[in-house]
C-alpha cells in the first residue's frame, strides 16, 4: 500500500545495481517516486558495481547520486588493485558524493586463530586506506560496520578524519553505541531494522541522536521494514520507515522528511 505523496524522501542508501543488471529499475523508480521519494544515494561495495552505479547516475541526474568503495566483506589479496581504482573515479563526472561502504565486518570471519587475525588485520589495513584517500579528497565516508564497533572507532580515531564527515549506515547499536558517536561529532543512518518489534535499544539510540544528524535509508535490497519484512526491499519502502520515524520521535511527517533529506543533502553534499 502506498500513500499519495506530499513530501519529498531522501534514500540516502541503497544497493540499486541488482535492479539495473535485472532490467525493473525504471520500475523500481516509479514506484519510489510515488511513494514520495525523490532522491537516492546508490552505494558501492565492489569494482563491479562502481561502473553501474556511475552509469544510472549519469541516467538519472539530479536523482541519484553514487559512491564508491570497497566492501569490508570483499578486502581479499587483490584489493590493493581495486584500492588503485578509487581515485580516478573522482576526475570523471557524474564524480562520487563519499567513499563506500567501507569498514570491518568480523561476522563472516573465523571466530579464532591466524585466519581471524589475519583477516581483521586486512580489513583495517583496507578501512585505513580508504579513510586517508577521503581526507585527502574531502569526500564522506560511508562506514559498514558488524561485529566490530571497538576496532571501528579505533581506526576512524588513528585516521586523522574529521567525524563530521562519518556515517555509521545500517546503524543497529544501542544508547552506548550512539554516544560514542555522538561523542565524537559522527552520525548513524537507520534502516527498517528500527520497525522490527525486538529493537527497542535501536529506537532508544533514534531518540538520543534525534533529528539534527538523522538520515534514513532502505539499504535494499535488504532490510524491508514492517509490513514487508521477509520480502526483497526496495526504495519506496523507504515512506514506511520515515512514517515510523515520525511517530516514534513525535514529529510531523512532513518536517522529519525535509530534516532527513536536509541532512542527507548537506552530508554528501548533493546538488
Amino acid at each position: 500500500m502506498f500513500f499519495l505523496a506530499l513530501v519529498n524522501w531522501t534514500d540516502s542508501h541503497c544497493h540499486l545495481d541488482g535492479f539495473f543488471r535485472n532490467g525493473t529499475l525504471p520500475q523500481i523508480m516509479d514506484k519510489a517516486r510515488n511513494a514520495g521519494v525523490s532522491r537516492f544515494v546508490a552505494i558501492g561495495t565492489e569494482p563491479e558495481d562502481w561502473e553501474i552505479n556511475q552509469k544510472i547516475a549519469q541516467l538519472y541526474l539530479k536523482e541519484i547520486f553514487y559512491t564508491i568503495g570497497i566492501h569490508p566483506n570483499h578486502v581479499d589479496d587483490d584489493w590493493p588493485n581495486d584500492f588503485c581504482s578509487l581515485a580516478p573515479y573522482f576526475e570523471k563526472e557524474p564524480k562520487p558524493v563519499a567513499i563506500g561502504e567501507i569498514g570491518l565486518d568480523y561476522f563472516r570471519l573465523p571466530k579464532k586463530g591466524s585466519k581471524a587475525e589475519l583477516g581483521k588485520a586486512r580489513q583495517k589495513e583496507a578501512f585505513g586506506k580508504q579513510l586517508e584517500l577521503a581526507q585527502k579528497l574531502d569526500v564522506p565516508v560511508v562506514v559498514h560496520c558488524r561485529d566490530a564497533f571497538s576496532d571501528c572507532l579505533e581506526v576512524i580515531d588513528g585516521s586523522g578524519i574529521s567525524w563530521d564527515r562519518v556515517v555509521f549506515h545500517c546503524f543497529s547499536g544501542g544508547p552506548a553505541e550512539i554516544c560514542h558517536l555522538m561523542e565524537r561529532g559522527g552520525r548513524a543512518s537507520f534502516t527498517g531494522i528500527v520497525t522490527f518489534p525486538k529493537t527497542e535499544n535501536l529506537r532508544r539510540a533514534v531518540k538520543m541522536q534525534g533529528t539534527d544528524k538523522l538520515m534514513i535509508e532502505t539499504d535494499c535490497p535488504y532490510l524491508s521494514p514492517v509490513p514487508f519484512r521477509g520480502q526483497p526491499n526496495e526504495p519506496a519502502y523507504l515512506r514506511q520507515i520515515g512514517v515510523f520515524l515520525s511517530q516514534l520521535l513525535e514529529v510531523e511527517e512532513e518536517e522529519l522528511a525535509e530534516a532527513t533529506a536536509r541532512n542527507a543533502e548537506s552530508f554528501f553534499s548533493l546538488s
